[in-house]
């Protein structure tokens, strides 16, 4: 059911589309060397094979991983008899350093017109040197609608599908193997398969297949999450997010996707940073709570692990948010690589060793508690950056309202 031509591929109208930089380069049959990449069963391939389809010049398909040097080199001669050639490498982020160099010259001088496809994003996984040379082009997954599309597609079609079988299938059915792939094409075209091949015809030659069979041969929705590739890193990015900006039925199903991927380690980190990032000071025991969560789970492992990590992944949406204090940081970090390290004023260096007090050092020191307020008017910081302000407070909860007022007076009584 592969796509022969670009006419046949089922959505990725972002690229093919009319008016479009992919349709355009095709209908000009000027191809430039590109990457195709995008999660599993969307068609990258097959949009690489139709492309290829779709023009007059000859087209060979590799693999990364299978093809070694040697059919690289046979590739670049069979491109020099035509002229030119388009290789439709599979997996391409898996090219080593020699099949890359190898290529590299060729891709250049334009006969090889390099066509990968690849899961992985290629800005993270794909050498430079390839990825200057090509342009990348992001194929989305299919929606339910699309994948159904594809489904009855095979069933009719005689010459690649499935039309040679006298196939009844339910809506039903036809329904919940498209939307149980999740997007990825080839997973319900093979449960399709599955169901044809594996279901007795009825007394007239129909199969008959109803949405038991199909829960039966695509069993649970595809989950589409590798704990070790780039999408991983963009779930993670988007549960923070999603807390940051109060999101509870959002975070919660970020949690359950990092949940099934198992990935303990990263949950915990990423609650914990949350915590003091984005609530701070509007709930100072967030941190301390989100700590406790997380060793709550790393104590009981998963399953039970969900229990205090929804705890407190709820808690922390519903909290309010600050992050002053680490901006304060940055900015007195800012201020320190911009003005260098100024001289400490002398009543609060060290004066705990002989010979301090001759020094000057320590000399004027007030000790606040002396007083009886705990506090006295004293400048701290270098004289250079003794008008500096850094801590700007929220107003988002009674705690960091209250230390702006703190904070206020001791500045005034500063006489800054």
């Amino acid at each position: 059911m592969r796509p022969k031509s670009i006419e046949e591929v089922i959505g990725q109208t972002h690229l093919l589309a009319e008016g479009k930089l992919l349709r355009r380069m095709i209908q000009a049959k000027k191809l430039s060397s590109m990457i195709l990449y995008g999660p599993p069963g969307t068609g990258k391939t097959s949009i690489a094979s139709a492309i290829a389809g779709s023009t007059e010049t000859p087209y060979k398909m590799m693999n990364a991983v299978v093809h070694n040097k040697k059919d690289m080199e046979m590739a670049v001669e069979e491109a020099k008899i035509s002229n030119q050639l388009i290789v439709i490498m599979d997996e391409v982020h898996r090219l080593d350093k020699t099949k890359q160099d190898f290529l590299l010259p060729h891709l250049e001088s334009g006969l090889i017109i390099l066509v990968g496809a690849t899961t992985e994003n290629p800005y993270h996984a794909i050498h430079p040197a390839i990825r200057s040379r090509c342009q990348i082009f992001e194929v989305t997954r299919l929606t339910t609608e699309q994948v159904k599309e594809a489904l009855v597609r095979a069933i009719n079609d005689h010459e690649r599908g499935l039309g040679k079988y006298n196939i009844s299938i339910t809506e039903e059915a036809l329904f919940h193997l498209a939307e149980a792939a999740g997007g990825d094409v080839r997973s319900a075209l093979n449960a399709l398969e599955l169901a044809v091949l594996s279901t007795p015809d009825n007394e007239d030659g129909t199969i008959v297949i109803d949405e038991e069979i199909a829960e039966e041969c695509i069993q649970k929705k595809r989950f589409q999450h590798d704990k070790d590739g780039d999408a991983h890193y963009d779930v993670l990015s988007a549960f923070q997010k999603s807390i940051r900006g109060s999101d509870v039925d959002a975070a919660l199903h970020y949690l359950s996707r990092l949940i099934e991927a198992g990935d303990l380690t990263s949950i915990g980190r990423r609650l914990i940073v949350t915590a003091y990032e984005d609530i701070g000071l509007a709930s100072p025991q967030a941190g301390p709570r989100a700590l406790a969560a997380v060793e709550a789970a790393e104590r009981l492992g998963f399953p039970e692990a969900r229990i205090p990590l929804a705890v407190a992944v709820v808690e922390l949406c519903l909290s309010p948010k600050s992050n002053s204090a680490y901006k304060a940081l940055d900015k007195a970090r800012s201020a320190l690589l911009e003005k260098g390290t100024p001289e400490i004023p002398l009543h609060l260096k060290d004066a705990h060793y002989k010979g301090a007090k001759t020094l000057g050092r320590g000399k004027g020191y007030q000790y606040p508690h002396d007083d009886e307020r705990g506090w006295v008017p004293q400048q701290y910081l270098p004289d250079d950056l003794k008008n500096d302000q850094y801590y700007f407070p929220k107003q988002t909860s009674k705690f960091e309202k209250t230390l702006q007022e703190v904070y206020q007076n001791i500045r005034k009584g500063k006489g800054r």
